[in-house]
């Protein structure tokens, strides 16, 4: 799989997921730092590539347009880079990674993960 780390996450976590034996880059080595969200979810869906961040508005973006792809994972722990959260966080990559590569929101708080595949569906009108 590969991913593209957002500009909220510390670098490390490219080291980390290369480690793992994924493709992964920082958008700070791809594009600017004043990009928007919008412009690095379309790299992430041409580059097919899943985007690794703490921001909810990329889950917001995929599921408004109700796009497929690109996947995003969502820490929602504060960027705590301890060997136990890089673990885990690891090892529910690996075993989320037939639906990440599907396309997927992957939420993961603490040791709790949540899964949505991609693309959302339509809320109902009230």
């Amino acid at each position: 799989m590969k991913f593209i780390v957002d500009m909220n996450m510390s670098a490390r976590w490219v080291q980390a997921l290369v480690g793992a034996g994924y493709d992964a880059r920082h958008w700070s080595s791809i594009g600017m730092g004043d990009a928007t969200d919008a412009q690095i979810v379309t790299v992430a869906r041409t580059d097919n590539a899943i985007v690794l961040t703490r921001d909810l508005d990329f889950s917001a973006i995929v599921a408004i347009t109700r796009l497929q792809k690109p996947s995003v994972v969502h820490l929602r722990d504060e960027d705590n880079f301890s060997p136990a959260t890089v673990a885990h966080v690891l090892m529910t990559l690996k075993a989320f990674e037939m639906q990440l590569q599907s396309g997927a929101i992957l939420s993961i708080a603490g040791h709790r993960a949540r899964i949505r595949l991609l693309p959302l569906p339509e809320r109902p009108s009230p």
